[in-house]
C-alpha cells in the first residue's frame, strides 16, 4: 500500500515475506507469514506508526495486549469485561485451520477486516484508552487464537489469560499467565 513500509524480513540470511498483510487504522500494520512449529503454523508482526513514523517490526507477545486490556479495564471496567466475553467466545469458536487451503481463506485480507470492523463498533468507546485500538486487539487475539490452535488444537494457554483478566483476582497472577510463568 501507498505510504506503508514493507513487512518482509531477513532472518539467519533467509527472505521471508508475508502470506497476508492487515493496514489497521493507519496506525498499524500485522504481516502474517509462515512459522516454523508446524506446517500451519503463523508467525505474527507488526508496525506501529508512533510520533509520525513507523517502529521496527515487533513479534506480539501476550503481556502487550493485556497490559492494554488492563488500562482500560481501570476506565471502562464493564465494557472491558464485554470485550473479554467476547473475546471468549471467539476462542471457543475458533478451530484449528485442516490444510493450506483452509489457511489462506481464514487469512483473506479484506473479508477478515470486515468482520473486525463489525465487531469492533460495539467497543469503540474503550479506544479512548490504552496504547492498542480494538480493531488491532481484536486482529491481534484472532490471529493469536490461530496461531495456538494450529500448532494445538487443545491448546488452552489463551483462554486461561483471557479467563484470569475476566476474573481478575491479582496482577501477579495475570502476568503470570501472560509471560507463561503461571503454568
Amino acid at each position: 500500500m501507498k505510504n506503508f513500509p514493507s513487512m518482509n524480513f531477513k532472518k539467519n540470511g533467509i527472505a521471508h515475506k508475508p502470506l497476508a498483510v492487515f493496514y489497521v487504522n493507519g496506525d498499524y500494520i500485522v504481516g502474517v507469514y509462515q512459522g516454523s512449529i508446524s506446517k500451519l503454523d503463523i508467525l505474527i508482526k507488526y508496525r506501529q506508526r508512533e510520533n509520525g513514523s513507523w517502529s521496527k517490526k515487533r513479534t506480539p507477545k501476550h503481556i502487550h495486549w493485556t497490559v492494554d486490556l488492563l488500562i482500560k479495564m481501570n476506565y471502562e471496567k464493564e465494557k472491558t469485561k464485554e470485550f473479554l466475553d467476547f473475546l471468549i467466545e471467539t476462542w471457543n469458536n475458533m478451530k484449528c485451520d485442516e490444510s493450506e487451503t483452509t489457511r489462506k481463506k481464514n487469512l483473506n485480507v479484506d473479508s477478515l477486516l470486515k468482520i473486525i470492523d463489525k465487531e469492533a463498533k460495539q467497543y469503540d468507546e474503550l479506544n479512548k484508552y490504552g496504547e492498542y485500538s480494538i480493531q488491532f486487539l481484536i486482529l491481534l487475539a484472532r490471529l493469536l487464537m490461530k496461531q495456538e490452535k494450529n500448532n494445538r488444537n487443545d491448546a488452552y494457554m489463551f483462554k486461561k489469560l483471557l479467563d484470569s483478566l475476566k476474573n481478575y483476582k491479582s496482577i501477579f497472577q495475570i502476568v503470570s499467565t501472560a509471560t507463561m510463568r503461571g503454568r
